[in-house]
């Protein structure tokens, strides 16, 4: 079974390996200019094993590209933590943490989600990612590589159309009406949502305002396979593990599921939100 350990540490392998191939070296190249052993280059690179700090600042300067120490060493600082602080994950901005869901995703069948303030990243446009990035690096006082992010996550959506992958959302409808960018951007997520209704892959559904609903979290959560739940706060982001916290958020999840309406009255619910934009 992969962990976030694992997969984290999966995702800094592929950002050597990124680094390496554009400054024009093989893995015998780096190696000879490291004095390693090509075998650790390797290990490395596939995420078998965990660097120091000081591997990852000679890296740097073996690729030319001493500048990207921070980075590096920022992204190893999350590797073996559970909960994870949003201001030290995105210390160097969001692009490292959207490789991380790139790589979680690859091994995952079923992913369910969970979002009360926004589109979930799966499904949104690159102008509305844009959009939130950018808010939430004001917020957070981070590092901003917006456009970086925004390709990142456009490459994560490929998931979508996977064969054998299948991805379950529940948005709450006060979801539809948060605007964080232009009203031209907001209705062209509101019409991506639409579009995406009845897609073979996509299950969505929306909690309609003033549903009566039993107690559930009032945060948004992801669930992936039944191996992790991923929880986030205002400060931390929470992987977990443990069949306790998995079993109580499916929980949570099949509550909020059944007080859910999905395809045509999802449809009208949308409708009425992009109805309310146009009229502003």
């Amino acid at each position: 079974m992969t962990t976030d350990f694992q997969n984290a540490r999966i995702a800094l392998g592929a950002r050597l390996r990124e680094l390496r191939a554009a400054a024009g070296l093989d893995g015998k190249g780096i190696a000879e200019r490291l004095g390693w052993q090509r075998s650790k280059v390797s290990r490395l690179e596939l995420g078998k094993q965990t660097p120091t700090p000081g591997d990852l600042s000679a890296w740097a300067q073996a690729v030319g590209r001493p500048e990207v120490a921070g980075e590096l060493t920022g992204r190893l600082s999350g590797v073996e933590t559970k909960y994870r602080s949003w201001r030290r994950q995105l210390v160097t901005g969001h692009r490292a943490r959207q490789e991380l869901a790139i790589v979680e995703t690859s091994h995952t069948r079923v992913i369910r989600g969970v979002e009360v303030a926004r589109v979930p990243g799966l499904l949104q446009t690159p102008d509305y990612a844009r959009a939130a990035f950018a808010a939430n690096s004001e917020f957070r006082q981070t590092a901003k590589d917006i456009d970086d992010a925004v390709r990142t996550r456009m490459r994560r959506q490929q998931a979508l159309y996977e064969p054998g992958k299948s991805f379950r959302f529940l948005i709450w409808e006060a979801a539809l009406y948060v605007r964080m960018c232009s009203r031209e951007v907001h209705a062209a997520q509101l019409d991506r949502l639409v579009s995406l209704i009845g897609l073979d892959s996509i299950e969505l559904g929306i909690v309609p305002l003033g549903v009566q609903l039993r107690r559930t979290p009032a945060h948004g959560f992801w669930i992936y396979d039944r191996r992790l739940v991923i929880v986030e706060t205002i400060d931390t982001e929470m992987w977990l593990g443990d069949e306790d916290s998995i079993r109580l958020y499916e929980r949570a999840w099949d509550w909020l599921a059944e007080s859910a309406v999905y395809g045509a009255q999802a449809h009208r619910i949308i409708a009425r939100a992009r109805a309310s934009l146009d009229a502003m």
